[in-house]
């Protein structure tokens, strides 16, 4: 890095929640956006829509938006004059996936995420108005989904960031994280950096050298698994809602009886895609499962879920449980609406067993990061234990259990990628680090 280096920006743009820092001279800080109560550096990936006949620069004619905490906001004052998508970013190496459909306009990826970014970029009271020479881009090892397409998701990536007028560079995630960590240590290090998000589980290994030295960071391999917060999320629905909704169930067809298919169940569990079940077709679809269905009170509860646009309350529920499990071997899930109320006490005993599949892939992916860094788990001085799901106390035993709770350090674990990336940006070849 040379006195001259460029102010950078480093924008972790995550499933959840999206962070922004910004670097020079060396120095990173995180950038506060602005909320409708305070500012916060964390922002809501999310974003609302309502039909408005006034114009809104990017935005569908006849469209208004907003964005994170403002979307919330706007979605819980009109839920059922508002489109609210959540965990958007999920999609973006889905070759299934070709547009949300909002109030009968088609929004591709790359125009839900451009306009995700120019509302955030509103909200950094000018911090982010082309002032940067380079911006630096977090993404996953591994992006989510059962057959994740890796050229397709640059590609909505490149159409996405386009607008930010610098130089775009993608760094894996977790090595935006370990330069995080880097600056909080002082002597060498072998490091093994676990990132958990909504989408996806990334790990890397990497050398910290001293400070003052050449090359500070040196990435020596890395995984990922497209299982992380969301899929617990998927868990905890299936659970305690699903069974409510007809999943088990059977219906009439030509004189038979069949199982209901999974995939309404499978997309309704998903944040991603449970906003777009919303459209003609596939309410048409359920409509037609409710007059043939065993149960069709069930359908309908599920039904009736969808189009009254319940999907946040339920994530809010679900959230809330999971929170309560992190530090209690107990707790109480509530939702109620649509005709449905579930009240269900849950241990923390029952959500590990339902997330033990997801538990073991995790542990594969660590296995793996190991393996292409050609580092045994002996070598690995600390564990860097960051993202929000990193605070579930089964990851955190995981690897307790693999490394020794003395070799585990956290902090900052929904903003060191940002901030990190944003001192990657300093660097003066980003080459070595680019994904």
């Amino acid at each position: 890095m040379t006195p001259s280096s460029p102010t950078a920006i480093g924008l972790d743009f995550g499933t959840t929640n999206s962070v922004v820092a910004l670097s020079h001279g060396g120095v990173a800080e995180l950038v506060a956006l602005d909320g409708p109560e305070a500012s916060d550096p964390v922002f809501r990936s999310a974003l609302c829509f309502w039909e408005d006949d006034g114009v809104q620069v990017g935005v569908p004619k006849g469209l208004a938006a907003d964005a994170g905490p403002w979307a919330i906001r706007e979605y819980l004052e009109f839920p059922q004059d508002s489109r609210f998508l959540q965990s958007f970013k999920s999609v973006v190496a889905s070759a299934s996936f070709e547009f949300a459909n909002v109030f009968e306009r088609r929004l591709r990826f790359e125009e839900l995420g451009q306009l995700f970014l120019a509302k955030l970029a509103a909200r950094a009271g000018g911090a982010l108005d082309g002032q940067a020479a380079r911006v630096v881009v977090g993404r996953p090892v591994e992006f989510a989904g059962s057959r994740p397409n890796e050229t397709l998701a640059r590609e909505r990536y490149d159409a996405m960031f386009a607008g930010l007028g610098a130089e775009i560079h993608y760094v894996y995630e977790p090595i935006g994280a370990a330069f995080s960590y880097a600056s909080r240590i002082s002597d060498p290090a072998t490091i093994l950096v676990a990132d958990f998000g909504g989408g996806t589980s990334d790990f890397s290994v990497v050398h910290i050298a001293a400070p003052g030295a050449a090359r500070r960071c040196t990435p020596l391999g890395a995984a990922g698994v497209g299982i992380a917060g969301d899929r617990f999320d998927y868990r905890i629905v299936d659970h305690l809602v699903m069974p409510l909704l007809g999943k088990g169930g059977s219906y009439r067809s030509m004189g038979k009886v069949l199982d209901i298919p999974g995939g309404y169940f499978n997309d309704f569990s998903d944040w991603s895609r449970l906003a777009l079940m919303r459209n003609r077709r596939t309410l048409a679809e359920l409509d037609k499962l409710r007059r043939n269905a065993i149960d069709p009170e069930a359908i309908t509860r599920m039904i009736a879920v969808i189009e009254q646009e319940l999907g946040y309350q339920l994530y809010d529920a679900v959230g809330q449980v999971k929170r309560a499990l992190s530090s209690s071997e107990d707790a109480h899930f509530h939702f109620a609406g649509a005709g449905l109320t579930v009240e269900a006490d849950v241990t923390r005993a029952d959500f590990e067993t339902w997330i033990a599949p997801d538990i073991a892939r995790i542990g594969d992916a660590v296995d793996r990061a190991l393996s292409t860094a050609a580092t045994p788990a002996s070598a690995i001085d600390r564990v860097f234990l960051t993202g929000g799901t990193s605070l579930t106390p089964r990851i955190r035993r995981l690897f307790d259990e693999r490394f020794g709770a003395e070799r585990i350090a956290t902090g900052g674990e929904l903003t060191s990628i940002a901030h990190g990336l944003a001192l990657i940006g300093q660097q003066d070849d980003l080459a070595a680090w680019a994904a």
